[in-house]
């Protein structure tokens, strides 16, 4: 018997009737849904040392639970002492029951452990209805040990939903627990 994540229930049982009352969609399959989570990190001293790439998959890879893969640079830039195809970052994405796990503990664990954390910004939407959250420190994460950090990195979370609009998307990421800060912009 496969455990069902604990927000993947809440979507199936609250959040998408809830949704579907709230925006009035003639069907269910019009309910906005979370699609996948795209975490991206850009490791700008990997120019010099390359081991730093090795430890941005390392340490993404124990956030999200899943093998992530180094990004590669796609043309030169010599003001950076960049080539084409040189190793610069790392990045995974996450569907299906993986996704759900993330954003739980993102959500319950990580997001309260930001110093000064009075909620996150409404700005990061993109007009398609999908949102990017920027973390400044990896050390949020319970997985990540500070003994063993090196340098502190953020990174970029990007959340894909089916959501046509910010509206919905907002609606849908707030009732999955996301906490958006209450003073409106």
């Amino acid at each position: 018997m496969a455990i069902t994540p604990r927000l993947k229930e809440k979507y199936t049982k609250e959040v998408a009737s809830t949704l579907l009352k709230k925006f009035e969609y003639k069907s269910s399959m019009q309910v906005p849904r979370l699609t996948k989570i795209c975490i991206n990190k850009g490791i700008g001293s990997a120019v010099s040392d390359k081991k730093q790439v090795d430890v941005g998959v390392e340490e993404l890879t124990t956030i999200s639970g899943q093998k992530a893969v180094p990004t590669k640079s796609k043309k030169a830039i010599s003001n950076f002492k960049l080539r084409e195809n040189m190793p610069i970052g790392a990045r995974v994405t996450l569907r299906g029951n993986m996704m759900y796990e993330f954003l739980d503990r993102l959500v319950t664990v990580a997001l309260p452990r930001v110093r000064d954390f009075k909620g996150i910004a409404e700005s990061g939407f993109d007009g398609r209805g999908n949102y990017t959250l920027g973390v400044k420190e990896q050390i949020i994460f319970p997985e990540i040990s500070i003994d063993k950090v090196s340098k502190i990195t953020g990174m970029d979370i990007t959340f894909v939903t089916t959501a046509e609009t910010d509206e919905e998307a907002k609606e849908l990421l707030k009732a999955l627990g996301m906490p958006f800060s209450s003073n409106q912009k």
